[in-house]
């Protein structure tokens, strides 16, 4: 039996004895609906709590939708068709500078660094910052943070957005891959897994990480209203033990092993690539190994949003950012 036959095999082993164990001991579960931002390898530990029963050893059962935007997710959470949004916290600050009184509050980390790759469309290209005047690069939705960081990076090495290069922004986060590939484009700021497999396919190369590029930000967190946290602590604690349990699982196994888990979930992807993907967010610290939010993390993110423009001034940490619901989970 091959090594990834054994992990897999341990694995559902393992699912298997969390799930009957929960059933024997007649714990009835709570459901928790979570709205995810999308789908992505970048949230690896999320689905590593999932998928190894993480939230059922909570009592909790996860119904898990994908809101395909920050914006759909946080109007969802605000409606109350969801519990917990899994977002960008700019969302929390566009609303919160609204004036909501209910107001939406991240309690728990899961990615503290951009996630986006750069990809240069010719696989022989010596890459600099530089080579990137006067071209063209397939960038994200003005007013997201990958498109702000982006641009945030671009001007760190002198390059003026939208002057100097030009950023086309109207693509949908779905349909900006396929369209680079078809020859839009020279340039493109893209999540893994899509860039690897252009890689894959000789279609271009890899050659930056916006990531490591921009730095630890508050990036990708879980949030709730205000008076629901209020209201629930409890819950929202059992439901960041088990996303702690999910960052300390990936924190120490590597990204083959991690790759069996979560593969359930992207079952259109090569398992070498996805591999490689999850290896590219683990050299690059993608991901805290606990989910306490960071005020200087925080401040950077609002940094960036003011250098873009989006943000007018900044908002205080403590009003939309609850660090002890995770601060109580990990001095456990």
């Amino acid at each position: 039996m091959t090594r990834k036959s054994w992990i897999a095999l341990i694995l559902a082993v393992a699912v298997v004895g969390v799930l009957l164990g929960s059933s024997a001991s007649g714990q009835e579960l709570k459901t928790v609906r979570l709205s995810e931002v999308v789908r992505s390898v970048f949230y690896s530990p999320q689905y590593v709590a999932l998928e190894l029963g993480f939230f059922e050893e909570e009592g909790l059962e996860i119904d898990l939708s994908t809101a395909w935007g920050a914006d759909k997710g946080a109007a969802a959470l605000i409606s109350g068709s969801v519990d917990v949004g899994f977002f960008g916290p700019e969302a929390a600050i566009y609303i919160y500078q609204q004036g909501a009184v209910d107001h939406i509050v991240g309690f728990a980390q899961l990615t503290a660094r951009d996630g986006s790759f750069f990809m240069a469309r010719d696989p022989e290209e010596e890459f600099q910052w530089d080579n990137v005047r006067g071209k063209t690069i397939v960038g994200a939705r003005i007013g997201g943070v990958p498109q702000m960081v982006l641009e945030w990076v671009l001007k760190s090495h002198g390059i003026r957005p939208f002057e100097d290069v030009e950023i086309i922004t109207s693509l949908a986060f779905e349909a900006a891959v396929g369209a680079f590939e078809s020859g839009l484009g020279d340039y493109i700021a893209q999540f893994e897994p899509a860039l690897s497999e252009i890689e894959a396919r000789g279609r271009g190369k890899i050659v930056a990480s916006l990531g490591a590029e921009a730095g630890p930000i508050t990036y990708t967190v879980y949030h709730a209203k205000k008076s629901r946290l209020e209201e629930e602590p409890e819950l929202f604690v059992r439901f960041t033990r088990a996303i702690y349990r999910g960052q300390q699982w990936v924190a120490e196994h590597t990204a083959e092993e991690v790759a069996a888990v979560v593969s359930p979930y992207f079952p259109l992807i090569d398992h070498d690539i996805l591999v490689k993907s999850i290896r590219r967010y683990q050299e690059i610290n993608a991901w805290p190994t606990t989910p306490v939010l960071s005020e200087g993390e925080f401040m950077h993110l609002q940094e960036v949003m003011l250098e873009a423009g989006e943000l007018e001034k900044t908002v205080p940490f403590s009003v939309l950012m609850n660090t002890d619901i995770a601060r109580t989970v990990v001095s456990e």
